[in-house]
C-alpha cells in the first residue's frame, strides 16, 4: 500500500469515494466541475491542508483530508484536523482504514502536531469504534452551524 498526497489525477477517485459511503462509485462517472477544482487546488496549494490517498496497484483505496491548525492552547503546538475518511466499500475489514489512520497520525507527529482530532456523525457506531481501537477518545461533544 502506497500513501501519497493526492494529485489532479487522483480527485475522480477521491470524489467516488466521497459520493457514497455504501456502494462503490465509479471514478469514470463523476464529473469533475469548476468548484471542484477549486476547491482542490484550493487544498493543495495550502501548506496547511492535504488530501492523502492509500493507493493499491494503481488504484485509490482510501482518503482523507488533514487540515494542520495552529493555535496557542498545547504550548503553541499545531493540531491534525482530519476529515472526509474513506475507504471503498467493497475493501472494508481487511485493516486499510487502520493503516490509512495510522500512518495520518504519524504523519501528523512528524510535523509536530500535539494532537489529532476528528469528528464522525452520531450514527456512525461502527465507525466510533473503530477510531476508538485506534486510541482516540470521544473527549468532547461536537457542533456544527451549516451556513
Amino acid at each position: 500500500m502506497n500513501l501519497r498526497t493526492a494529485t489532479r489525477q487522483d480527485l475522480p477517485a477521491v470524489l467516488a469515494l466521497l459520493a457514497d459511503e455504501d456502494l462503490v462509485v465509479d471514478p469514470a462517472s463523476v464529473v469533475v466541475d469548476e468548484a471542484y477544482e477549486k476547491a482542490f487546488t484550493d487544498i493543495t496549494d495550502d501548506p496547511r491542508n492535504e488530501i492523502l490517498v492509500l493507493v493499491d496497484g494503481g488504484t485509490v483505496v482510501g482518503c482523507l483530508q488533514a487540515t494542520y491548525v495552529p493555535g496557542l492552547g498545547k504550548h503553541g503546538a499545531e493540531r491534525a484536523l482530519i476529515e472526509a475518511v474513506r475507504i471503498r466499500p467493497d475493501r472494508r475489514g481487511g485493516g486499510l482504514g487502520r493503516e490509512l489512520m495510522e500512518r495520518a497520525v504519524e504523519r501528523a507527529g512528524r510535523r509536530g502536531c500535539a494532537l489529532v482530532q476528528l469528528t464522525s456523525g452520531k450514527n456512525r457506531t461502527d465507525a466510533h469504534r473503530f477510531y476508538a481501537s485506534l486510541g482516540f477518545a470521544a473527549s468532547h461533544e461536537g457542533f456544527k452551524l451549516a451556513l
